[in-house]
């Protein structure tokens, strides 16, 4: 995926994300639910308030990785979307495991079925090994990638309100491929 792909409106990148495969190492995995944040718009994304130095890499330039931490034990992947000095932001929820299963079950060893290794943005990232540290990664090169497959298939989309907030919980920003049995819970 080229840097183009990112510098569009964070709800066109986070329906396009859909049925894209994000690798990572030796894991990749179909992406099947993503949430769109949208900047100094948006009272639930972490660049409401501006520029601090956790939200700088959201004002960059696309198509970078905006890792947090969230709940004292979770890190979370967003894509970083818009145009350079424009804040938005793909969160990405949940994932269908296609390479580096085994590796996948190690680091996620309380995940009973191959549907609930990355069924999560908490889970995905510890099922592909993903942590701050890839905090401002480019996407378009190097160990943390997004690629499209070589036949995209075609599937629905469902939108629904985000999950897990409490500011604008109410804006359809929710994104997944209908009927996948990897969609989080």
């Amino acid at each position: 995926m080229d840097r183009a792909f990112y510098a569009r409106p964070a709800i066109e990148v986070a329906r396009d994300s859909l049925g894209k495969i994000l690798v990572h190492g030796q894991t990749a995995g179909r992406i099947v639910e993503t949430e769109a944040y949208l900047g100094v718009d948006d009272r639930a994304a972490h660049a409401w308030r501006g520029i601090t130095d956790r939200t700088r890499i959201m004002f960059g330039p696309p198509g970078h990785a905006y890792v947090y931490f969230i709940y004292g034990m979770y890190e979370c992947l967003n894509f970083v979307a818009e145009e350079e000095g424009k804040a938005g932001c793909v969160l990405i929820r949940a994932l269908e495991p296609l390479a580096g299963i085994a590796l996948m079950r190690r680091r996620r060893p309380s995940a009973k079925r191959i549907e609930d290794l990355a069924s999560g943005p908490g889970k995905l990232t510890l099922a592909m090994g993903i942590t701050r540290r890839q905090n401002g990664a480019d996407l378009t090169r190097g160990a943390l990638e997004v690629r499209r497959e070589k036949e995209e298939a075609s599937f629905k989309i469902e939108v629904t309100p985000r999950v897990g907030i409490t500011h604008c919980a109410d804006w359809p920003l929710r994104f997944f491929i209908a009927g996948n049995g990897f969609v989080s819970r």
